[in-house]
């Protein structure tokens, strides 16, 4: 074991209020500063007890170049999108889109009141995949592999963590996505490829990374962490986390709105297409 590099962390976030959609209020940890952790370009948290926050939604927009990530916890949205696709997302599923060339879609609460709490990651396509037909995985809470013993309960969403695999296979970006519940006082350990970039977004509760020491963190809060192996969490207090880590795409990126592609070129193309009614293959 001594020969793996412990991560440790690298910079401690606190997210920044936004909105988006119609009005949805979120909290933006990525995609503020930093701008981009490749090969993650955007990791919002939505939740709210209050509808007036969230009721709006996200009526039709685009997308093309990049892979949305939405995981729910807690509440319900319907969503539809130009391929036809239709489905309803309660607490527990994720719904993992590969946009590709482009795909028109709503994300609208198919609830009246109550508590809304979920995330949306968008990861970054290669060049080589950005013009690829869009895609989809749903992944439902209780098909959802799973991971439990006395001291942890993990959700794999992608990646494996000793006999639980996710669903999401052969991918460039090779990822990892866990939802992790840790005991007070007890401590989560995962080997990390040393060439991904990673981070822990805590939910709830107080933790301590790597075995130097780091200013307190607790609750909403993006940690980056140090490239290595040896992944080392230990729980002050009950804790949630996702821990999120993908291997770097390392291509020049060029952004507008919701397009992300190489070129500045490819950014005006796809405003051209989308207003053309090009955009849909």
């Amino acid at each position: 074991m001594n020969n793996m590099t412990n991560i440790e962390v690298e910079k401690i976030i606190d997210p920044t209020p936004a909105s988006d959609g119609a009005g949805v209020k979120l909290k933006r940890s990525i995609g503020v500063e930093p701008n981009y952790y490749d090969p993650f370009l955007m990791l919002d948290e939505f939740g709210s007890e209050n509808k007036d926050d969230y009721i709006a939604g996200f009526p039709p927009h685009p997308h093309r170049g990049i892979e949305t990530v939405t995981y729910m916890l807690a509440g319900s949205f319907e969503h539809k999108d130009s391929t036809g696709g239709q489905g309803k997302m309660t607490a527990g599923d994720v719904q993992w889109m590969k946009t590709g060339s482009g795909i028109i879609h709503s994300e609208m609460p198919a609830m009246n009141d109550g508590k809304l709490h979920g995330f949306q990651l968008w990861i970054n396509m290669p060049a080589s995949e950005k013009m690829s037909k869009p895609e989809y995985h749903y992944i439902d809470s209780d098909k959802m592999s799973t991971h439990k013993d006395k001291d942890k309960f993990i959700k794999v969403i992608a990646g494996k963590f000793e006999n639980s695999e996710g669903p999401i296979k052969k991918h460039n970006v090779d990822p990892i996505y866990f939802d992790v519940e840790l005991n007070e006082s007890k401590i989560f350990n995962h080997q990390v490829p040393s060439t991904h970039n990673s981070f822990i977004y805590l939910i709830e509760g107080e933790i301590e990374i790597g075995n130097n020491k780091h200013e307190s963190v607790k609750d909403s809060t993006l940690i980056l962490l140090s490239k290595g192996e040896n992944l080392k969490v230990t729980a002050l207090t009950k804790a949630k986390f996702l821990l999120i880590s993908g291997k770097p795409i390392g291509e020049q990126i060029a952004r507008g709105g919701p397009f992300v592609m190489n070129t500045k070129q490819e950014i005006l193309q796809a405003i051209d297409d989308y207003h053309n009614g090009n955009f849909v293959k």
